[in-house]
C-alpha cells in the first residue's frame, strides 16, 4: 500500500507539472520577431517575387503579331488589354497582385515588430528597408491596375487598397484608397524610408540601399513631375557618371549565356535592385507569339533610330528563324522539387531598379526644367555607352532632337504642359528608355504616363488601337481579390 501511494503521489506530481509545463507554453510555436535579425530574416519577402515584365511588355507598343502558329492565351490577353482568366498560373496579372500584397504583408510585419520592441534607433536599418518596400510594391500595383496618375483627378480617380497593418482575420475586407490618397501614402513611407535606409547587407544588391532606395523614389517624383526632387536624388551620380551605366561593349565578346548572367549579376554596377523572380519570361520569345518580331525590330533597333546614324551595340538572337527575336537578359534556374519527375519551378534574376533609368530620369528633369545645354551633354554620355562606334564629332544638339523626333500634335499628352522643344526631348528620352529597358516592361508606364495611343496590329483582324484614355490602361482587378470587396475598374 505504501509502495502504491508513493507511486499514485509521484504521478499527481507529474500531472501538476506537466499541466503547468503547458500552461506556460504559448498558444503556437510561430517564431518570436524580437531581434533585428528576425525581423531582417522577414524583410526577404518584402519584395515581390514573381515578374510583371512579360504583363507590362506585352500591352506596350514593344510587340507586334510575329506570326507565329500558337501562342500562349495569357500572351493573347495580354496583347490584346483583355481582362485575363482568374489564374494563379505564373506570369499572369493575378499572380503578381498576389507577389505584391504578399510583399506588403512582410514589410508590415516587419514595422509592427519594430514597434512592438520599442522602435529603437538600433532598428532603423529595418525600418528604412520595410518603409521603401511597401511603398514599391504599392506603387507597382498602383501603376498597373489604376489610370495614370492626375493631380486634377487624383482625388476621385480609383487607386488601390493601400496596407499598413499586419492582416489579423481570416478573410479581410479592402476597400480602394483614391489615387491621390495612395500617392500621399507612397510620398509618406519614402520619405520616411529615406532617412534610414542604408547600405549594410550582406547582398546589397538584393535589398533597398541607399541608391536602389533613391532610385526608386525619382521614378515616383518623375510620375509625380516633380522635377527638382529627381535632380537632387541623383546628384551623387553626375552629369557623366561614369563607370555606373551598363557596359553594352564588355558583351560583344561573351557567349549568350554569359551576356544573360552578367545583365543581372550583382557584380554589374548599375544595378541596384535584383529580385529572383518566379517567372518564364526567359522562355518568352519562343513561347509567344506578339513579342518583338524580327521584321519589325528594326523600327526601334535600325540604324535609322540613332541620333549619329550608327548601329546601336545592343546583341539580338533569335532562335526561331527569326521570327522573334530577343535581347539576352534573363538566366533561368530551374529549382527542382522532384528531380525524377522533372518538377519544379523556374526563377530569373531580373533588374528591377538600375543606374542607367535613374540616369534617364535625371535627364528627363533637366528638360523639363529647361536646362537643356546639361540635358544635350548627359544625353550624348549615355548614347555614348549604347552605340557603336561613338566619336567625339557624336554630338547631341537641339537642332539634332528637333528633327529626329518632331512634336506629332496630341502625341505625348501629359497631365503637365511641355514647350515644342521639351517635348522633341521627352519623346527622344523615351525612345531611349524604350530600348534600354526592352522586355522589360519598362515602356508600358511611359505609355499610361504619357497618355500614347497604341496600335496592336493581328493578322486577317482589324487593328486594336488603345486610345487616349482608355479605360483597358488599367488593370482589371483580380476575381478573387473582387470577390473580398475591391471595386472593379469600369470597363
Amino acid at each position: 500500500m505504501k509502495k502504491l501511494k508513493i507511486i499514485l503521489s509521484l504521478l499527481i506530481l507529474i500531472s501538476i507539472t506537466s499541466c503547468d509545463d503547458f500552461l506556460s507554453e504559448k498558444p503556437d510555436n510561430r517564431t518570436e520577431i524580437d531581434t533585428p535579425d528576425k525581423i531582417s530574416e522577414i524583410l526577404v519577402g518584402a519584395y515581390p517575387q514573381m515578374s510583371y515584365f512579360d504583363i507590362a511588355e506585352t500591352m506596350s507598343d514593344n510587340v507586334f503579331d510575329s506570326g507565329m502558329a500558337q501562342t500562349l492565351i495569357k500572351n493573347q490577353q495580354n496583347y490584346n488589354w483583355l481582362i485575363q482568366t482568374e489564374t494563379a498560373d505564373i506570369d499572369t496579372q493575378a499572380y503578381y497582385w498576389d507577389a505584391c500584397y504578399k510583399a506588403i504583408a512582410h514589410a508590415n510585419k516587419a514595422l509592427e515588430a519594430i514597434e512592438q520592441l520599442g522602435n529603437t534607433a538600433d532598428l532603423n536599418p529595418q525600418k528604412g528597408e520595410a518603409l521603401i518596400a511597401r511603398a514599391y510594391a504599392h506603387f507597382m500595383l498602383v501603376s498597373l491596375w489604376s489610370q495614370r496618375y492626375n493631380p486634377a483627378t487624383a482625388a476621385t480617380d480609383l487607386g488601390i487598397p493601400y496596407v499598413t497593418k499586419p492582416e489579423t482575420e481570416l478573410i479581410t475586407k479592402y476597400t480602394r484608397n483614391s489615387m491621390a490618397e495612395v500617392f500621399e501614402f507612397i510620398e509618406k513611407d519614402i520619405e520616411e524610408g529615406l532617412k534610414y535606409v542604408t547600405n549594410d547587407y550582406k547582398e546589397p544588391k538584393f535589398h533597398f540601399t541607399k541608391n536602389a532606395a533613391k532610385a526608386f523614389a525619382s521614378r515616383f517624383y518623375l510620375v509625380k513631375g516633380d522635377w527638382d526632387k529627381v535632380i537632387s536624388l541623383s546628384d551623387d551620380l553626375g552629369n557623366r557618371p561614369e563607370g555606373k551605366l551598363r557596359d553594352f561593349l564588355s558583351y560583344d565578346v561573351m557567349a549568350i549565356d554569359d551576356q544573360r548572367l552578367s545583365y543581372a549579376s550583382s557584380n554589374a554596377e548599375t544595378n541596384l535592385l535584383i529580385v529572383s523572380a518566379n517567372t518564364i519570361v526567359s522562355r518568352s520569345y519562343y513561347s509567344n507569339r506578339f513579342y518583338l518580331s524580327g521584321a519589325r525590330y528594326p523600327e526601334i533597333f535600325g540604324t535609322a533610330t540613332s541620333l549619329f546614324a550608327k548601329p546601336w551595340l545592343y546583341n539580338f538572337y533569335s532562335s526561331n528563324s527569326s521570327i522573334t527575336v530577343f535581347l539576352p537578359k534573363f538566366y533561368e534556374y530551374f529549382k527542382y522539387s522532384n528531380v525524377t519527375a522533372g518538377i519544379g519551378d523556374p526563377y530569373v534574376a531580373e533588374v528591377l531598379l538600375s543606374n542607367d533609368e535613374f540616369f534617364l530620369n535625371r535627364i528627363e528633369a533637366h528638360v523639363m526644367k529647361g536646362q537643356i545645354q546639361l540635358a544635350n551633354d548627359e544625353l550624348e554620355y549615355f548614347l555614348s555607352t549604347r552605340t557603336v562606334g561613338y566619336a567625339a564629332t557624336d554630338k547631341v544638339t537641339q537642332a539634332k532632337v528637333v528633327a529626329k523626333y518632331p512634336v506629332i500634335a496630341d502625341e505625348f499628352t501629359p497631365f503637365y504642359t511641355m514647350t515644342p522643344v521639351q517635348t522633341s526631348y521627352v519623346k527622344a528620352i523615351a525612345e531611349t528608355r524604350r530600348r534600354d529597358f526592352i522586355h522589360e516592361g519598362m515602356r508600358w508606364f511611359d505609355v499610361k504616363r504619357f497618355n500614347l495611343v497604341v496600335n496592336h496590329e493581328i493578322t486577317n483582324q482589324p487593328t486594336n488601337v488603345l486610345v487616349k484614355d482608355d479605360k483597358r490602361r488599367a488593370l482589371q482587378i483580380p476575381l478573387h481579390a473582387s470577390n473580398t470587396g475591391v471595386e472593379l475598374n469600369p470597363r
